[in-house]
């Protein structure tokens, strides 16, 4: 028999209430664990481990972010000890816990704005790679939503025609905003969900465009067609991670950070 909305709903709520093995999980709405694994992914992009590692990752961000000390956040958010937040995946975290409710205290970041076919960017990037391409009019209001995002970290703002570090990564950012196909190493910080649709907006050929459903589908998760939707909407990184490319089904654009007179254009641009 199907599962139905109203169990993985269930299933869910249990979910948010604590932390049942699977097959405790399954024995509550009254599937094999094998079968609530895949309807769960199915329906929220996520197995329900990771929905419960992400639950505790947010619950921790929220913690350290309100202020609190890094083993009360630890505690409140069910981790047993400091270093079950590796084990569980809040590594995701892309920096020491101290560190992120320190607003990115001890993260060096350099960056620059450049005047790109669609308009001025802020290119930023850590050692990792890079970690912000923001478009806009307004250099002032770039550059302060580059410090919201890393409101601690040591922020360089560089010449980057001059900058050893940062002229090859901006020379990689460049030829994706001039329209070009190629690698740019990456620092993004996100769900194991968000990085999977992430990864699969990379794979969209150039010139083509996909669904918000179809990029579900491709992952696996038929029914989480919002869940890409809001994961595009978090990607803080312009054309180098595409999402311009995805689309509604009946074929209207959709949002876009960035707004979609420049979705438009980005698409219009590839097409031809």
């Amino acid at each position: 028999m199907a599962i139905i909305d109203n169990q993985l709903e269930h299933a869910r709520a249990l979910l948010d209430a604590g932390e049942p093995t699977l097959q405790a999980l399954a024995s509550a709405v009254g599937v094999s664990a094998s079968h609530l694994q895949r309807s769960f992914r199915s329906r929220y992009g996520l197995s329900p481990a990771e929905y419960l590692a992400q639950k505790k990752l947010g619950a921790l961000k929220a913690g350290l972010r309100a202020g609190s000390e890094v083993s009360a956040a630890l505690y409140d958010a069910g981790y047993g000890s400091p270093s079950r937040v590796y084990e569980a995946g809040a590594a995701r975290l892309g920096m020491t816990p101290a560190s992120y409710r320190a607003g990115g205290a001890g993260m060096a970041i350099r960056w620059t704005l450049v005047d790109t076919p669609l308009g001025q960017a802020v290119v930023a990037a850590t050692a990792r790679g890079i970690c912000a391409v923001e478009l806009g009019e307004d250099a002032v209001a770039l550059e302060q939503g580059l410090r919201r995002e890393f409101p601690r970290a040591a922020l360089e703002r560089v010449d980057a025609g001059n900058d050893e570090f940062l002229a090859p990564r901006l020379q990689a950012v460049a030829r994706c905003l001039g329209g070009e196909s190629g690698a740019v190493a990456l620092d993004l910080l996100g769900t194991a969900f968000q990085a999977r649709v992430w990864q699969a907006l990379m794979k969209i050929p150039c010139g083509h465009t996909r669904s918000y459903a179809e990029l579900a589908q491709s992952l696996g998760s038929p029914k989480a067609a919002r869940a890409v939707a809001r994961a595009c909407a978090s990607n803080r990184v312009a054309v180098v991670v595409p999402c311009p490319r995805v689309i509604r089904g009946d074929g209207s654009l959709g949002g876009y950070r960035w707004g979609l007179p420049l979705k438009q254009a980005l698409l219009s641009r590839e097409q031809a």
